[in-house]
């Protein structure tokens, strides 16, 4: 590794996990209006990870799937949520947008949906702090997925810039 620091993570134990997610959704609904229209929803925040549904009704392409514009929202947003706490953690303040993205649409996506944006690993969330706090800015990539059936449905990998 190229640098030893462990950043403090707030401590947000005493802010309940249910206030927290309330203010991303919140963040959502005031910053990305989008969000309402489609439906999407914080459901739960842990180390695995964060995870964002969205209703199928109101989301379908014509062959009655959801629309790959909603399932993109939808991923993106699940990675955008899961930089947004991450600063909440570190208790930074920073402006998030995505860069790049690639996602493989594996199979159809039929009923309600539910992205999963795995937590990245402490040594990411270190060169996160360690590059927020030396140069103001800082990348991450993340991984979504979406599952059906017991299936991955949709991968996605996204790379987010971080500014201060």
């Amino acid at each position: 590794m190229w640098f030893t620091p462990k950043f403090h993570i707030k401590d947000i134990s005493d802010t309940p996990m249910n206030e927290l997610l309330h203010a991303l959704q919140q963040t959502f609904t005031q910053e990305i209006p989008i969000t309402a229209h489609i439906g999407i929803t914080v459901a739960q925040y842990d180390q695995k990870g964060l995870i964002l549904k969205a209703p199928l009704a109101g989301n379908t392409n014509p062959k009655g799937t959801a629309f790959a514009g909603s399932i993109n929202s939808l991923i993106t947003l699940a990675g955008w949520g899961m930089i947004w706490l991450l600063l909440k953690e570190l208790d930074i303040d920073g402006y998030v947008v995505i860069q790049s993205s690639q996602t493989s649409y594996l199979n159809p996506v039929r009923t309600d949906f539910a992205a999963l944006c795995h937590r990245p690993g402490q040594d990411d969330i270190d060169k996160l702090a360690y590059a927020l706090k030396k140069r103001g800015k800082a990348r991450m990539e993340l991984d979504v997925e979406i599952q059906q059936d017991d299936e991955v449905a949709v991968e996605f990998k996204g790379r987010y810039v971080v500014r201060i």
